[in-house]
């Protein structure tokens, strides 16, 4: 029989080769959710041991959140020992002057050419282990306007014990309702550290830093020799490193709040660095995650090359043809292609963003009743609307990663303003 018979024509084939891929790609992602759904939150064995942390915080004119961040830390319920370091990177106001008001160890930096994140934490780690020794076991990296739970530190402290050199914590946000834009922020990073790290850490393979709220042992600082990572995206990359030298790195439920953009704007130029940072992640582990997934059969590289992987590069071309095949069908009049293709190919188009939007209206949504009671806000409305705006913020990652592909990105300090503590943060939605 003709393949042609059966309806199966070229562009019929693309589009289930198209779908088959993506299901099977991510289908594991689905395995992340039934296994949460069915056992929780991971459990970890109590600390035997109070081990002793440095905090390092990178702060560019943050003088408006500084002092709660570092009031959050040093009002630890530990009892092992915590210093704080803030390095005020060419600051133009009074970011080191707040930071040792509120009991920070503060250097100040002025280095105009390697500013940014990743060289502050290059600096701060080199000086920290020439004048402190072995003093500190592990450092907590964490950004200017972040407030950390009460016992934050005691339950990283558990998974420290436990024998991880690395690992991540539960990203919360301070700011859901102040827009549409930090809602959708924030129910990523929900979903990320509930059905991402915490499926990982239950299924025992590796997890991924995100941005801030992580540790890692002075070991591999030391082993490293400094903080090398300066790319876009130098967590993903750190991630990475660890991916390629058989580090796990572990997932503690220790919660964190950090503070999203409020405008598109704003986050279309942080996503935008964040997307050309995966590019270059992408770009140069890509042998190194083929390797893991095809020679050492490591799952933890299959996860983190579907991480990487832009996966809305695929959708797009997908979306390109589909409009090609029906615009130039259209045209031959029958010649090239039949009506029935011609209607299929309206069909894809459809279904192609209908389904997008559906996938991630049911994370959203499984996420915000999984998730209730971390979600702070004072506007109930925004809970219920965001779980239909969600999708929406998730697909304008389609135009950026396109955009990200030829654009020159340079790494550009995002504004924080709003300052509240923890006590604060809960009120929100008690009232």
């Amino acid at each position: 029989m003709e393949i042609s018979r059966l309806g199966l024509t070229p562009i019929v084939i693309f589009n289930l080769v198209v779908w088959l891929f993506f299901t099977l790609a991510y289908f594991y992602q689905i395995v992340y959710i039934v296994r949460v759904i069915a056992k929780g939150d991971v459990m970890l064995p109590k600390a035997k041991k109070k081990h002793t942390y440095a905090f390092v915080i990178a702060a560019h004119n943050e003088e408006p959140v500084i002092g709660n961040l570092v009031r959050s830390i040093l009002g630890q319920e530990y009892d092992g020992r915590i210093d704080c370091y803030v390095v005020a990177d060419a600051c133009t106001d009074s970011t080191a002057e707040e930071a040792r008001k509120a009991g920070a160890i503060t250097w100040e930096r002025n280095d105009l050419v390697r500013k940014g994140k990743s060289w502050v934490l290059d600096f701060a780690f080199d000086r920290i282990l020439n004048e402190t020794g072995d003093k500190y076991e592990a450092f907590f990296v964490m950004d200017a306007d972040n407030i950390i739970a009460p016992n934050y530190v005691d339950i990283m402290n558990d998974a420290f014990d436990a024998g991880y050199l690395v690992c991540t914590s539960y990203r919360n946000s301070k700011n859901f309702d102040s827009s549409w834009i930090s809602s959708a922020y924030a129910l990523w990073f929900l979903r990320e550290a509930k059905f991402l790290n915490n499926a990982r850490m239950m299924l025992g393979t590796s997890c991924a830093i995100s941005g801030s709220g992580w540790m890692v042992s002075s070991a591999i600082i030391r082993g490293m020799h400094g903080w090398n990572f300066h790319t876009l995206t130098e967590d993903i990359q750190f991630t990475t490193f660890c991916n390629t030298h058989g580090i796990q790195i572990g997932y503690a439920p220790a919660e964190f709040f950090d503070e999203q953009p409020l405008t598109f704007k704003a986050s279309w130029t942080q996503r935008m660095r964040w997307t050309k940072g995966f590019y270059q992640v992408f770009f140069s582990y890509n042998k190194n995650f083929l390797h893991g997934v095809f020679v050492d059969h490591s799952f933890a590289s299959y996860d983190m090359l579907m991480t990487v992987a832009p996966g809305m590069i695929l959708t797009l071309l997908s979306f390109f043809i589909n409009a090609a095949y029906l615009i130039i069908g259209t045209l031959s009049h029958g010649f090239i292609a039949t009506q029935a293709e011609l209607t299929m190919c309206v069909g894809s188009l459809v279904m192609t963003f209908a389904s997008m939007y559906l996938v991630f209206f049911v994370l959203g949504v499984l996420t915000t009743v999984s998730e209730r009671k971390h979600i702070h806000t004072n506007k109930k409305w925004r809970i219920v609307s965001n779980c239909f705006t969600f999708p929406i913020f998730m697909m304008s990652y389609i135009p950026i990663t396109v955009a990200a592909l030829f654009k020159k990105v340079e790494w550009v300090p995002t504004k924080h303003d709003i300052a509240v503590n923890f006590d604060e943060v809960m009120g929100e939605g008690s009232k």
